[in-house]
């Protein structure tokens, strides 16, 4: 049998495997499980309910809810039932869900596990389905428990197409509104089978979800993962038990964002400060048994491939842990093209590179450096935006992703900035903030930065600071700043060179809508607050500038 969607996958491990676990969900601290068999039941159950609730074929169902269990059975539910999923971040605002809703065309919603749905209940229209995961305590007119009692398993599933609309994922947006990117069943087979020969992922692996479903990084590396490698996927309870689940799992697969890395790092330094770190580093036996110790302790113990996704993570950052035997890779990918796309492979990588790209995958750079691409897994479109789907691509059928690439002699890629956050300072000079940001986040003081410069002659860096910094007197930490601008000034160009550093009172968060739902820095809203003050700070006087 050649298997062309997801839903043929999951129904063939279904067959194959009904009795080995699928799903593992903690509750309490206790973790419940469901086998293959057991969630294709649930799911063909809701699947009936769908039909049942006067939603067709057809129709576009939305997941408002956190990593669960039930997020993978109802995304599932959804594709048994032929209709089409739009999965929506858990941490979003209410004005941000209405408007998404909306424009999705959405008839129903499940409502699941979420921090604080009383804030966020106002922005589902009122005529929406709603059908709650009350095993999250969520009650709602339709609740999971109640459905899959009153309704017999669905007997004949949607008999997908490739080239059907399967999901529309929308953009967590650093700039602008959200867009609503349209991906095929086949889409998701493609990249699946090309990723499990690039990257040699194995089957029945253990895997930890709790970056969002709503992101397709997620999305591929482990719903897509689980189903087409017949994995377990086990799902963090809440972010104070996060550390716990992920050591009891010991994952075999595992992706952070580059502040969660920096977080992992200072989690190690406050129990083992550097300087003895690196005098137990150099000692050969006890060398070997804090490395596995450490690793043991993150929960990466039996980890065969470690990514970083969603930003640039800075090389100190990689050396840093790969001295502990954490080979942490990169790749480069985005909604639009469903990541198939470019990986460092953890038997081929590069520190500082995104890798190679997948085979198959077609490449171009402009003139103005931009990264072109084009596969078989390339987004439709823009959902209901004809005129930006033709500003997606180029004459000749290429995404433009709006990365600033070049390759080296060895073909790996590397990024050097983002065409949309270039700025210009008074000298007119054209400044690509995002390398120089990497540098600076080599410093474990640092939690967040954006370097800026409209306005002024200069360019600024704009920082919070870490729970290490926070930590320091202000004079320790003025010192750690002063050095890292004097080492990183050497290695830019001189109208590069950053004037200043300046600490921001408050971190920038989702909640204050500073930071995406996948914690990349909202530039524009940054700017948008702070850009007024560019010009008295750029002339205070010291390299050091207190908000």
């Amino acid at each position: 049998m050649t298997i062309s969607t997801p839903l043929q996958q999951f129904l063939l491990n279904v067959e194959n495997h009904p009795n080995d676990i699928f799903l593992r969900q903690p509750f309490r601290g206790e973790w419940t499980t469901w086998t293959w068999q057991q969630a294709a039941d649930e799911s063909r159950r809701i699947a009936a309910a769908l039909h049942s609730l006067q939603l067709p074929k057809g129709s576009h169902i939305a997941i408002l809810s956190k990593n669960c269990a039930h997020w993978m059975m109802a995304d599932i539910a959804i594709m048994m039932a032929g209709c089409i999923s739009i999965p929506i971040y858990p941490t979003l605002t209410a004005s941000s869900i209405q408007p998404i809703l909306e424009h999705s065309d959405a008839k129903a919603v499940f409502i699941g596990k979420l921090d604080d749905f009383k804030s966020q209940e106002h922005g589902i229209p009122p005529e929406l389905i709603r059908i709650g995961f009350d095993a999250y305590e969520r009650n709602e007119r339709y609740n999971w428990s109640e459905l899959i009692e009153e309704h017999q398993p669905l007997q004949h599933t949607h008999q997908w197409h490739e080239d059907e609309l399967m999901t529309i994922i929308y953009t967590s947006g650093t700039t602008g509104r959200p867009k609503g990117v349209m991906h095929t069943a086949g889409n998701f087979n493609r990249v699946m089978h090309a990723a499990i020969e690039e990257l040699r992922l194995e089957k029945h692996r253990a895997l930890l979800s709790y970056l969002p479903l709503s992101h397709i990084a997620e999305r591929i590396a482990i719903e897509m993962n689980s189903i087409y490698n017949v994995c377990v996927i086990s799902f963090a309870e809440s972010v104070e038990t996060f550390a716990k689940n992920v050591a009891e799992v010991q994952p075999h697969i595992f992706f952070a964002v580059p502040r969660l890395w920096g977080k992992f790092r200072e989690g190690i330094l406050k129990k083992i400060p550097q300087k003895k770190l690196n005098l137990l580093l150099s000692i050969p036996i006890i060398s070997g048994i804090v490395k596995k110790s450490i690793k043991q302790k993150l929960g990466l113990s039996r980890a065969t491939h470690i990514y970083s996704a969603s930003a640039p993570i800075s090389v100190d950052l990689l050396k840093w842990f790969a001295r502990l035997d954490v080979k942490i890779t990169q790749a480069l990918g985005m909604s639009e093209d469903c990541v198939y796309a470019h990986f460092e492979r953890p038997y081929d990588y590069r520190h500082g590179s995104v890798g190679k790209p997948f085979k198959g995958l077609q490449v171009k750079i402009t003139e103005e450096g931009e990264l072109r691409v084009k596969s078989v897994s390339n987004t439709k479109g823009y959902y209901k935006e004809p005129e930006l789907t033709a500003e997606l691509f180029d004459e000749d059928g290429y995404l433009k992703t709006g990365d600033i690439c070049e390759y080296d002699h060895d073909g790996y890629l590397f990024v050097t900035g983002r065409l949309k956050d270039q700025f210009k300072t008074d000298k007119g000079k054209y400044i690509s903030p995002s390398p120089i940001e990497t540098k600076l986040l080599a410093n474990a003081d640092i939690e967040q930065c954006c370097v800026v410069g409209m306005g002024i002659p200069q360019p600024i860096a704009l920082i919070t600071l870490s729970d290490i910094g926070k930590q320091k007197t202000k004079e320790d930490v003025e010192e750690s700043l002063l050095a890292s601008l004097a080492a990183i000034n050497p290695s830019l160009e001189k109208y590069e060179y950053l004037e200043k550093a300046v600490v921001m009172k408050e971190n920038w968060t989702i909640e204050n809508g500073l930071l995406t739902p996948t914690l990349k820095v909202k530039r524009n809203q940054v700017e948008k607050i702070h850009q007024q003050f560019y010009p008295h700070w750029f002339l205070e006087k010291g390299k050091v500038i207190w908000e």
